[in-house]
């Protein structure tokens, strides 16, 4: 039976960089001959979404933009040359819509390191509509069995997350420090941390955030509003007093990325995944050397770690905390995240 598709949709659009998100009617896209229509059902609100709309980066945003990048929906059509995904489907759109596929990153399963990549949300239009469109080979396929309302945060916040802690190579038994648990990344950093063998320490601000992390299975809260000294007090909460084994830096500030070196553990690693605006990163060339520090980065995982974060959430071991409202009220949710006032993750529902 053939999906009506309509040819028009509701949409949130950006204008003008800096200004409020309009709600309003916009075609409906039709997919390319390696694309997928998808019609999204569900999208979470993520802060590299408020980036977009304030024009943090040094990297320009199309205008006017549809946002989102954590889409979840059914695949409705697709093109000539997709043999691998079916209509009925369900399908995910991730941050990175599309990438070349034929340069050394791409041929290395490194796709999100491609130098042409199309991103969600950002360079072309995400999922803050109703009906998007993206590359076959990327989107993230999703089991029938899972839920699309509550694995929509899986589709950014739990990759960028189970990356992060892959690439710390923290292993089973070890301590992390989450900076910035409270948050979308980090609810679910502590419980991918969790499922993956780790002892999550969580680091934020606020009763009502320590309050989260603490039923997600943190070990420790450090209240970094509360007290008196943050550096020893990460450390207290490791058995030998070294400090973590690893810390993963998920703040939207730049204080944290300054101060994580001074508490990891000796030969520990420090995981840069937030992006605070204009921020740089700081630490003594003296203990970095003598105590064996590494610091990296870690930008979105590839497709096989999209699947890996997707199969933890389909074992029933992630459960992201969130609240729904409706695509109509993204300005809304906007505004409470430059406030700082969201514990865990917000989802809009497009027919809203």
């Amino acid at each position: 039976m053939a999906v009506q598709i309509p040819t028009e949709q509701w949409a949130q659009v950006l204008e003008k960089t800096g200004g409020n998100v309009v709600h309003k009617k916009i075609p409906v896209p039709k997919p390319g001959p390696d694309e997928v229509l998808i019609n999204i059902k569900y999208s979470g609100v993520c802060h590299t979404d408020l980036h977009a709309v304030k024009g943090d980066w040094p990297l320009p945003t199309k205008l006017p933009l549809v946002g989102g990048h954590e889409g979840a929906g059914v695949v409705v059509a697709r093109g000539e040359l997709v043999h691998d995904v079916q209509i009925g489907d369900y399908a995910g759109i991730k941050w990175l819509n599309g990438s070349c596929m034929s340069c050394a990153f791409c041929r290395t399963s490194d796709e999100p390191l491609c130098p042409t990549p199309d991103l969600s949300g950002y360079t072309v239009d995400g999922s803050f509509q109703q009906y998007a469109v993206a590359k076959a080979a990327h989107v993230a396929r999703i089991p029938k069995e899972c839920d699309l309302e509550s694995i929509a945060p899986i589709l950014c916040a739990g990759l960028t997350v189970y990356k992060g802690l892959k690439e710390s190579g923290a292993r089973p038994g070890e301590h992390v420090a989450i900076v910035g648990a409270g948050g979308g990344l980090g609810s679910m950093a502590i419980q991918y941390a969790r499922a993956m063998g780790l002892h999550p320490i969580a680091i934020d601000g606020g009763a009502e955030k320590g309050e989260m992390c603490k039923q997600l299975g943190a070990t420790t809260y450090v209240d970094f509003t509360a007290t008196k000294n943050l550096v020893e007090d990460v450390k207290a909460a490791t058995p030998e007093g070294y400090g973590p084994h690893a810390v993963l830096l998920l703040a939207v500030s730049e204080r944290p990325f300054q101060q994580a070196a001074e508490y990891v553990r000796p030969r520990g690693t420090i995981v840069c995944v937030g992006l605070p605006a204009n921020a740089f990163l700081k630490a003594s060339v003296f203990d970095t050397v003598t105590r064996m520090i590494n610091i990296k980065g870690s930008y979105v995982g590839n497709r096989q770690d999209t699947a890996e974060a997707i199969e933890f959430f389909r074992r029933g071991l992630i459960k992201a905390p969130y609240k729904v409202v409706g695509l109509s009220q993204l300005q809304d949710v906007f505004n409470l995240m430059e406030e700082g006032k969201i514990a865990g993750r917000y989802v809009v529902d497009t027919s809203k």
